[in-house]
């Protein structure tokens, strides 16, 4: 069982125990703690699939053509500037370079890139369920595995045949700058409409839904003390 499954089993424990044992204070926290881990999940989820009758839910694959620009913009902006094309071809060794981009690839700052997925997803309609659970600090401790993720997938499309390929015949066949980049841009363009809703979700998934987990986790942790304040003050 991953964290979440089991802060939930815990937390359904901890109030079944406190019903059949006539605990009060037991029960109170178990509680409050399985509502707040089941909310943090629910939240979760919702971010990645559609719950029928629950609005919404499913950003990831409602914001899919949003994604799919972002990462385009991304890659051109980031990656290849007028300034990186004009060092490939003043280094007298383009097409050396550009079979292995990953020290560009590493030296670009990507929390831009993080800071606009976490802007989409607040603007969106999953916004106040967001707001809810901590709101965009939240994400916070998904910020370095989308960085390594995104770079590692910006390197793959990078490294394809046909991607290189296109890009040394535009390197090759023509010196204006601004071209090559027209040209660039449509070879990504290409690259990512071969994407689907289900891949972007996957891929987005893959890289956040493990620290996600911890939000399920403090939610029961945080459920259950104030279960346990509200069940001591009706004592006192």
């Amino acid at each position: 069982m991953n964290k979440s499954s089991i802060t939930n089993f815990i937390a359904l424990a901890l109030t079944l125990a406190g019903h059949f044992l006539a605990q009060p204070i037991l029960f109170s926290i178990g509680l409050f703690a399985l509502s707040g881990a089941v909310t943090n999940w629910l939240a979760v989820h919702m971010l990645f699939e559609k719950v029928p009758g629950l609005y919404g839910s499913g950003v990831i694959p409602a914001r899919f053509e949003e994604f799919k620009v972002g990462i385009r913009e991304l890659m051109m902006s980031q990656f290849f500037t007028k300034e990186n094309i004009d060092r490939f071809l003043s280094s007298g060794d383009g097409q050396a370079s550009l079979v292995d981009l990953t020290p560009v690839i590493d030296n670009v700052d990507l929390n831009p890139a993080f800071d606009g997925l976490v802007e989409v997803i607040e603007q969106s309609s999953f916004g106040g369920m967001l707001a809810m659970v901590g709101g965009k600090e939240a994400l916070q401790p998904m910020r370095e595995p989308f960085i390594t993720r995104m770079k590692t997938s910006v390197g793959e499309i990078t490294q394809t045949p046909e991607f290189n390929q296109q890009l040394r015949a535009s390197l090759e066949g023509d010196k204006n700058i601004t071209s090559m980049q027209d040209k660039v841009s449509n070879i990504i363009e290409q690259r990512l409409n071969e994407l689907t809703p289900q891949l972007v979700k996957e891929i987005i998934q893959d890289m956040i839904r493990k620290h996600l987990g911890w939000l399920v986790v403090w939610g029961g942790v945080f459920g259950g003390i104030i279960g346990f304040i509200a069940a001591v003050s009706k004592v006192l």
